[in-house]
């Protein structure tokens, strides 16, 4: 199944996170001859510095000339990592639409034009399936969206996919890749997940709770890694283990839910963005209304990778990184449980003894009304 050590690894997206940290463990593998970071911006300082004797070349995957960075460097793997998922980092919906499906095109038509290119890695998202009410309990796989994707991220992705597998029978000498990855969570990656859950209330959807399946960034980065560097052709679903319910995870992070009806969700999404807290987007109102969770076996048995974080573990880690303050302290919250049990239980005790003042006034009553009954002369 493995095929030698590539030579030279070109990486896109890597002034993001997860771009610029593969770089830098690719460029710490004394195999790799040579790794080449793409993207449009330079990566912070501090990032740059990470990535050691990684290459940065500033271009970007629009233009035809990537073809030629390709070609000239001789690259036989690569990976592209620069998917985005935020209109608002990217400059706007119609920039972020360019950039995810103009640039792929771009991209793909330099690999099928370059001889030198052996492996293609796509990173993907478990977006692609949708959320909708009519969702299967796991998705794995071979199992196509109930309800496909009017726009956005997701509808990239699923774009994206379908130019890769048609350059897959085009060039079927090249290995191809692609990663479906669930949400990312962690303590060092900036999602609009993060950001969600970082907001002291948290805004949901009245009466729904969706099932949140999650992925730690490191695990991210491992399976990442891993797909450039063996051969591992297919379609994997890359995800933890278990899930949390919304309600659960806005719990363990310290926060306070607040239940918003499904018409004036659009609003305060509206609001959210407009104030640059947090970049929703339909498919993600969608996801937390309903969620999605994956099959693992494939990523499991076929790619050889098994995630070391589950999805409580995960999150747990993102809030210690991030130490997000809880808007009600532990004691706080017990103390209010305590008040709240303790109203219960009086309530309990009124109505129980209600019950027993009914009860004994309609015993009476009901005597009065025999004692009449049996006292009033009969006729005839």
């Amino acid at each position: 199944m493995d095929r030698p050590t590539p030579n030279v690894v070109l990486v896109t997206g890597v002034s993001g996170f997860l771009g610029g940290h593969l770089a830098a463990r690719l460029a710490a593998d004394p195999a790799i001859d040579r790794v080449l970071g793409v993207d449009t911006v330079p990566p912070p300082r501090d990032l740059l510095k990470r990535m050691g004797r990684a290459e940065f070349v500033r271009a970007d995957i629009r233009n035809p000339l990537i073809a030629k960075v390709i070609s000239s460097a001789n690259v036989d793997t690569v990976v592209h990592a620069s998917l985005s998922a935020s209109p608002a980092s990217s400059g706007g919906r119609a920039t972020m639409k360019e950039m995810n499906v103009i640039g792929t095109m771009q991209l793909l038509a330099a690999c099928q034009k370059a001889t030198s290119v052996r492996r293609v890695v796509l990173k993907s998202t478990t977006a692609v399936y949708g959320s909708s009410s009519r969702d299967p309990a796991v998705f794995d796989e071979a199992i196509g969206a109930k309800d496909l994707p009017s726009g956005g991220y997701a509808k990239d992705a699923a774009e994206i996919e379908g130019y890769l597998r048609g350059f897959s029978r085009r060039r079927p000498d090249v290995t191809t890749t692609v990663l479906r990855f669930a949400n990312f969570i962690g303590p060092r990656m900036d999602t609009v997940l993060s950001r969600y859950f970082a907001l002291p209330v948290v805004p949901t959807v009245l009466g729904y709770d969706a099932r949140i399946q999650l992925l730690h960034e490191e695990d991210g980065l491992a399976v990442l890694e891993r797909a450039a560097t063996h051969e591992l052709p297919g379609v994997f679903n890359v995800a933890a283990h278990g899930v949390l319910m919304l309600s659960q995870a806005i719990r363990r992070a310290g926060k306070i839910a607040v239940p918003v009806p499904s018409g004036a969700v659009g609003p305060v999404s509206r609001v959210l963005r407009g104030a640059r807290v947090v970049d929703f987007s339909p498919e993600q109102m969608r996801f937390l209304n309903f969620g999605r969770v994956v099959d693992l076996t494939r990523l499991i048995d076929d790619f050889g990778f098994v995630p070391r974080w589950t999805t409580t573990q995960a999150f747990d880690d993102f809030v210690r990184g991030k130490a997000l303050a809880p808007v009600l302290g532990p004691e706080r919250i017990a103390s209010l449980e305590r008040g709240v049990l303790g109203l219960a239980r009086s309530l309990r005790l009124r109505v129980g003894t209600a019950a027993c003042g009914h009860a004994s006034r309609d015993g009476r009553a009901a005597a009065v009304v025999r004692r009449r009954a049996t006292a009033w002369p009969r006729r005839g």
